[in-house]
């Protein structure tokens, strides 16, 4: 059988203990604020110091969670995290952020990085976007199916996880800013107030339909391994610790014997927490079947709880098979040598053995010593003795060898490998590009929003690339009319394996028009539109937060970049700017892209504050959920180009080609924003 590694989640140091008792094969955790997981107990750096120390000892690797965005004042403290997990022997740490990447991998080389799977990766392109960056796994999106996890397992240059229990967002992680607008509280930044679980009511019938029911593909595991999956993820850093041991438990139990499930263990599952199972993401079958709810103060399951507090407060469920040899010869110390399957040995020493004056002690009785391994984690797995005949040995002897033995490999065990550290590393600064006043750019989803009006004022225009390929000769001729505007075809956020050759052809459409330009929504994106030619620009959805962020994308060779909707306005002014920066300056915000075709049942959400939220079509029968309030920064314009912005950008979505042009107008004049307006994060921040 594969190896497969069972990944559990460590919101506590007891949730730790409970996942390491159930029997997972590494842990992951989160330091205190810098994690995706803010609202968990998380560790100190004590705390963390000896979570590792408990975890190597009984084999079990350790990931820490550095998966959110970072800004330029966050990144010294990520560096000494960084340097701290080095120093204690952390397995891997998990990244979001480009900058944080580069800045552990610099200053960090001996600390393996994990993409996480907020950094979106659903395709081979960002799996080997990934692998440039120095990243030694990947951790894929929850909503790719079997075929295509087949696909990519059997052509990615580097191990690939995904999750198989446990909570199910409806947006693709690291493309949701709902929670940050509506409540100022980001799931980029390990804060989500988790919107989604409320109701909606779309088209006169209200329900939960951005809340999923719970993933378990504890059926599929078979399936998993054969393809080649190397980790299987259990979710839950905000659950209890008997919840986590009860799931790591019964995964570990099935993986181990090889086995399906037994009803009792699938009730288990349900009993300990479930908004109700689902594994359609995986069979390729999104739709309103995977919608689920949990009720409302639901009865504990009071007797498994206690259970597994049991188990993993009072007993030690993770045994180390050991090898013991002892050699007891005249003239030579007595020796105990304890071996552990990882490579540890150790030698303990003791005086040498006299001649027995009456009865000499016997092969038999040394090996039942070193059987002793009660109370420590060690069994026994081989006893070998080489005793010379006629010698008296003092059984407290070869038991004091036998503790001490195991001590030091006890030491063995839990002290980190070498690992070559940086001392003077600073972290670099970049050259800021200078810029005259901002220019306006627009993003139209139609072609036919592109007034002579609006083209007249925007010297970049955005159209998506299968609105261009649709109506190819008119946006050839759009280019031919317009020489002075710089035009660029859009790439959808969420692109599969499987869909690369569409998006490939539609791009190639769009070159064919005359279209040099291309706005990138992913890294791995960044080779197809170098390969055609086409300048790359870049998203928002890129996560620009932070300096070392935007030096990336300036070293992959983008001209510009949008900055996160989630930064603020200093935050933003501060950036070191060695490409340009656009900052969206009208329109309605992106809050979701979602796999379920939600568009189809509605045109819009509307939540019980009476806030109505439109859904668009995304590309590949996906779902966009936009903001209830449109942005409007025409009577500020100056504080957007005090950043240093190079693009303020129009953004229309439902709007005629009058809209457009009478919003260019207004911009253009400063006028005061209509009703119903927002200002979006830029003064506001997030959490």
């Amino acid at each position: 059988m594969k190896y497969l590694e069972l990944l559990a989640p460590a919101g506590s140091p007891e949730a730790l203990r409970a996942a390491v008792q159930g029997g997972a094969d590494a842990v992951y955790l989160g330091i205190e604020e810098m994690n995706a997981r803010r609202g968990a107990k998380n560790f100190s750096l004590d705390q963390l110091a000896q979570a590792v120390e408990y975890c190597h000892l009984r084999g079990v690797k350790v990931y820490l969670t550095m998966n959110t965005l970072l800004n330029d004042r966050e990144l010294p403290q990520a560096l000494t995290l960084g340097r701290e997990a080095q120093r204690l022997g952390i397995d891997a740490a998990l990244v979001q952020d480009l900058g944080a990447a580069k800045l552990l991998r610099e200053s960090c080389p001996d600390l393996p990085l994990h993409a996480s799977t907020q950094m979106t990766v659903c395709d081979l392109a960002g799996i080997q976007a990934c692998a440039q960056l120095g990243l030694s796994r990947v951790v894929l999106a929850r909503e790719l199916p079997r075929e295509e996890l087949e696909t990519l397992c059997a052509q990615s240059p580097l191990p690939l996880e995904v999750f198989v229990h446990g909570a199910l967002c409806q947006c693709y992680s690291g493309q949701c800013a709902f929670s940050a607008v509506v409540g100022e509280r980001s799931g980029n930044r390990g804060l989500c107030a988790q919107p989604c679980r409320l109701p909606y009511q779309q088209a006169g019938q209200t329900g939960y339909p951005l809340s999923l029911k719970d993933l378990c593909l504890i059926d599929q595991l078979p399936q998993l391994r054969d393809m080649g999956i190397a980790s299987l993820k259990l979710e839950g850093r905000m659950k209890r610790p008997e919840y986590v041991y009860w799931i790591t438990k019964i995964y570990a139990d099935v993986l181990r014997e090889d086995r399906a499930p037994t009803q009792q263990e699938r009730q288990i599952l349900t009993d300990v927490f479930s908004r109700g199972f689902t594994q359609d993401y995986y069979l390729d079958r999104p739709g309103p079947q995977m919608q689920g709810t949990r009720p409302d103060n639901p009865a504990e399951p009071e007797e498994l709880f206690a259970q597994a507090r049991r188990a993993y407060t009072q007993e030690e469920c993770r045994q180390v098979p050991v090898t013991l040899a002892a050699i007891a010869a005249p003239e030579r110390p007595l020796t105990v040598t304890a071996k552990d399957a990882d490579g540890h040995q150790v030698v303990a020493m003791g005086s040498q053995p006299e001649p027995a004056q009456t009865r000499a002690t016997s092969a038999a009785q040394l090996e039942a010593q070193l059987r002793k391994t009660g109370g420590t984690i060690y069994t026994p797995a081989a006893i070998h003795v080489n005793a010379s005949p006629g010698l008296s040995i003092p059984l407290s002897a070869i038991n004091a060898l036998r503790r001490e033995a195991l001590t030091a490999l006890d030491l063995a065990r839990t002290t980190p490998t070498h690992w070559n550290e940086c001392p003077d590393y600073t972290i670099p600064h970049a050259s800021s590009l200078t810029v005259d006043a901002p220019r306006f750019s627009a993003f139209a989803h139609r072609l036919d929003q592109l007034s002579p009006a609006l083209l007249e004022g925007c010297g970049l225009v955005y159209l998506p690339c299968q609105e261009i390929a649709a109506h190819q000769d008119a946006a050839a001729q759009l280019v031919r009319d317009w020489p002075q505007v710089q035009f660029a075809a859009a790439l959808p956020q969420i692109v599969w394996q499987r869909e690369q050759p569409q998006l490939r052809a539609q791009l190639e459409a769009a070159k064919a028009a005359g279209i040099s330009q291309a706005l990138l929504t992913h890294i791995g994106q960044l080779a197809l539109v170098r390969e055609l030619e086409l300048i790359p620009r870049g998203e928002h959805s890129l996560g620009l937060f932070n300096s070392l962020s935007a030096q990336v994308l300036a070293d992959m060779g983008l001209r510009s970049a949008a900055g996160s909707i989630e930064a603020r306005l200093e935050q933003l002014r501060d950036l070191e700017k060695p490409l340009e920066l656009e900052l969206l300056a009208y329109g309605r915000l992106p809050l979701m892209t979602t796999q379920q075709p939600l568009f189809r049942d509605g045109p819009a959400l509307e939540d019980r504050k009476g806030e109505v939220f439109p859904l668009a079509e995304h590309w590949g029968g996906r779902t966009q959920l936009y903001n209830s309030h449109v942005l409007w920064w025409a009577d500020r314009l100056e504080e957007l180009s005090g950043t240093g912005a190079a693009w303020l950008r129009l953004q229309f979505l439902e709007e005629s080609p009058e809209d457009c042009a009478k919003v260019l107008r207004a911009y253009q004049a400063g006028e005061a924003p209509p009703e119903g307006f927002t200002r979006g994060l830029y003064r506001r921040g997030v959490r």
